[in-house]
């Protein structure tokens, strides 16, 4: 079985995340391949997207949000994710479990002893009526039949395990701040969410190879940590003739479609700045393709990174006093002409944030 070192798996992550090259792929089909995109922070997919796509405009984005092509959602992980509507429709019933357990887990002093079905229930009744409504309105019209829950954890319980909602624009739009609104995706959409039953794990055995596509190559391990889903390894089980394996440095067992790129691991890899919380740092449980062990905690932190040379090698920050302009902080020593690659596309990025981001580039450290 072949080896495949940590450069190669960067190379092969970069090609598949549109972050060896922009693609020429429209937004709908970008989000699609990428499986989605972390979106608990509105604004962020539109830097992710301009990092990878040739000649990106944020208009498109707001036009499959508005069109409703597009949608925002609790989904992988638990967290609000960016996904075609295909996709979320598809996906929520074999998340089911998984979000109504984290969110019992995470509140399971304030929680305990609560009937789920009964919440469930009069959740669906009141959101029925087709009206959007914020977390605390709709746990407000509860409130006489549950008074007790804490009302963050009776509505997490609702919005983000419960009933499958829609983040309704104009959240997520471009340069506009507005609070969660919340439609049940079958009314936003105007289709049901698919139903996860028993028998063959048709919709796991569809993440799989999704995420492969995406994300490979990648160990069992990886794929559970990017959806949070268990029942996984009889999806890959029922999958290995279709997929070819190698194994990393480590000796794990690393899956993989056939036909999926894996380029020479001596590719050239560009410079490209990375929103907060993006799926290419995240999406795996052994993260040390793409950034070091000693930064792993800026990826769940919310930090904006740099990719340099296909590594995590900076984080960066839209400066607004001063004259604004991004901010680079080096995490590592830079040769002269990487410095210059980082400022060449960060003024870039600038230009393309507008009033919140353009002007100077300036490195510290």
């Amino acid at each position: 079985m072949s080896v495949l070192g940590a450069r190669a798996l960067n190379r092969a992550t970069l090609a598949r995340q549109f972050l060896l090259g922009r693609s020429g792929a429209s937004v709908l089909d970008a989000v699609s391949h990428l499986c989605g995109m972390q979106a608990q922070e509105p604004q962020e997919p539109f830097v992710g997207l301009w990092s990878r796509l040739d000649g990106f405009a944020p208009d498109e984005l707001d036009g499959l949000l508005t069109g409703r092509a597009v949608v925002r959602t609790h989904l992988m992980r638990r967290t609000v994710h960016l996904v075609t509507a295909d996709d979320a429709l598809a996906w929520r019933g074999r998340h089911d479990t998984m979000l109504r357990q984290r969110v019992l887990a995470t509140y399971r002093r304030e929680l305990g002893g609560i009937d789920v079905e009964a919440v469930a229930a009069a959740g669906r009744a009141v959101m029925g009526d087709g009206v959007p409504r914020t977390m605390a309105e709709l746990v407000a019209a509860l409130a006489d039949r549950w008074p007790t829950p804490p009302r963050r954890a009776l509505g997490e319980l609702l919005v983000a395990g419960l009933v499958p909602m829609a983040q309704l624009p104009p959240r997520g739009l471009w340069g506009i701040r507005a609070g969660v609104r919340n439609l049940p995706l079958v009314n936003w959409l105007g289709r049901e969410v698919a139903e996860h039953g028993g028998g063959e794990d048709v919709v796991g055995r569809e993440l799989v190879r999704r995420y492969l596509a995406a994300f490979g190559p990648a160990a069992s391990a990886d794929v559970r940590a990017w959806c949070g889903l268990a029942g996984l390894p009889a999806a890959v089980k029922s999958l290995r003739d279709e997929l070819v394996f190698f194994r990393d440095e480590r000796g794990r067992e690393l899956l993989d479609l056939p036909d999926a790129p894996r380029p020479d691991p001596d590719t050239p890899a560009p410079v490209r700045f990375l929103p907060a919380f993006d799926n290419a740092v995240l999406g795996y449980h052994d993260r040390s393709r793409i950034i070091d062990d000693a930064h792993r905690g800026l990826s769940v932190a919310g930090e904006r990174v740099v990719l340099v040379d296909g590594r995590v090698s900076a984080t960066w920050t839209v400066k607004k006093e001063g004259g604004g302009g991004l901010v680079v902080r080096p995490l590592r020593g830079m040769a002269p002409a990487e410095l210059a690659d980082v400022v060449a596309e960060g003024e870039a990025l600038g230009a393309f944030l507008g009033g919140r981001g353009e002007g100077r580039v300036r490195v510290y450290g």
